[in-house]
């Protein structure tokens, strides 16, 4: 497998320290020869390498910013950043893992848990040994989850949860599900363990983007759960709503990960492709549309990279994230339909990643908040209008 070299026209790999590059080099040299020799083949056969778990796990790549007494690698905010942009090159599917079990999973064990969930579970997330889920989407609340009908109750020492969750990844695989109910009318989270009785998680299927990904609904069916799998300091919709902003985070880097690898596929096949005897490189169209590629690819390196600075001061906004979130994904997505166009029909074969990555762009375009729902998140910070009622 021929190494990438990285997409850097600004050379903002000078504005990186030697651990954040470090960190950049080791998950792409992962990526390139774990991920992309056999992520076609799951793609294809809708299947999840859950082979590369523990792999994730041992390289440091799960819950990378927590701290190192739970056995995670404690690094910046940046790095982070970096290994979902390089996960995602390979594969939306593998950054969404990634994503789930570090930004949705163990960071709300760590934020809202207690002692003992947080020494129980953080260290075998962060080894791969066990998997997690979230489970805020329900099937009539997307973009409005404080509208979630899914129902705690308190009964003795248990509580007993009823309704359903959706579009949850992980959710088949997951060994515990961290699911928000409304207890007494307010929202609290809960770690409902895989094999509760009342709990089952059917894998969702016919999907036609992120194949490679497990897809799941939750459903909860007088699902008890002890009361010490409360998580004790979660409390209204800001709970759930802070863990979403860490994997919208993530989702910027990654959206350029796969900007970055259909700009390179495209770039490669214009440089070799002869018609009218020479390169189609060599025609201005071709060449305006890779300019466009690499100046958005560019744009959004620095987004990232300034958000994640922000980030690590503690300055950073969510708005700021909505921005980056909805800027990165919406041009990668448009990159990907060029990349596609500069190969002509070649575009859609599987031997070149480009519909694979255009594919998955379309679910991440959409999901931790839709395109739209950010434009209201960052229109009504700037103007002071709320346009969501």
């Amino acid at each position: 497998m021929v190494q990438f070299s990285g997409v850097d026209y600004f050379n903002t790999e000078s504005l990186l320290s030697a651990e954040e590059r470090l960190v950049r080099d080791t998950v792409r040299d992962f990526v390139s020869d774990e991920v992309i020799p056999i992520i076609e083949k799951h793609y294809r056969e809708g299947t999840f390498p859950s082979h590369l778990v523990k792999k994730m796990g041992e390289l440091g790549f799960l819950g990378p910013t927590l701290p190192a007494k739970y056995g995670c690698a404690e690094l910046n905010n940046v790095a982070y950043g970096l290994i979902m942009q390089e996960l995602e090159r390979g594969d939306s599917s593998i950054r969404s893992f990634a994503s789930v079990q570090s930004g949705l999973v163990m960071y709300p064990i760590y934020t809202f848990g207690s002692d003992k969930q947080k020494d129980y579970w953080l260290p075998r997330l962060a080894k791969g040994e066990a998997i997690g889920c979230f489970g805020l989407t329900e099937p009539d609340y997307g973009s409005n989850p404080g509208g979630m009908i899914t129902r705690a109750e308190k009964k003795g020492n248990k509580y007993v949860l009823n309704g359903a969750k959706m579009w949850i990844t992980n959710g088949t695989i997951a060994d515990v599900a961290v699911v928000w109910a409304k207890l007494d009318g307010e929202i609290k989270g809960f770690l409902v363990e895989k094999g509760t009785p009342g709990f089952t998680a059917p894998e969702m299927k016919g999907k036609h983007s992120l194949r490679a990904s497990v897809t799941s609904e939750l459903v909860f069916q007088d699902c008890e759960t002890p009361e010490e799998n409360i998580l004790p300091k979660s409390g209204g919709l800001k709970s759930p709503l802070m863990c979403l902003d860490q994997a919208r985070y993530g989702i910027a880097w990654g959206a350029i990960g796969s900007a970055m690898a259909c700009y390179n596929a495209a770039l490669n096949y214009a440089k070799s492709r002869i018609q009218f005897d020479k390169p189609i490189a060599a025609f201005q169209i071709t060449q305006e549309k890779l300019v466009f590629m690499l100046n958005e690819i560019t744009k959004g390196q620095l987004l990232n990279l300034q958000l994640g600075r922000l980030k690590d001061q503690n300055k950073q906004k969510f708005t700021q994230v909505s921005l980056a979130k909805r800027n990165n994904v919406h041009f990668a997505l448009e990159i990907a339909r060029l990349a596609r166009t500069i190969l002509g029909a070649n575009g859609i074969l599987d031997e070149y990643p480009i519909m694979r990555h255009m594919a998955n762009l379309e679910s991440v375009y959409t999901y931790e908040g839709t395109h739209d729902i950010h434009t209201l998140i960052i229109g009504s910070d700037i103007t002071g209008f709320q346009a969501f009622n």
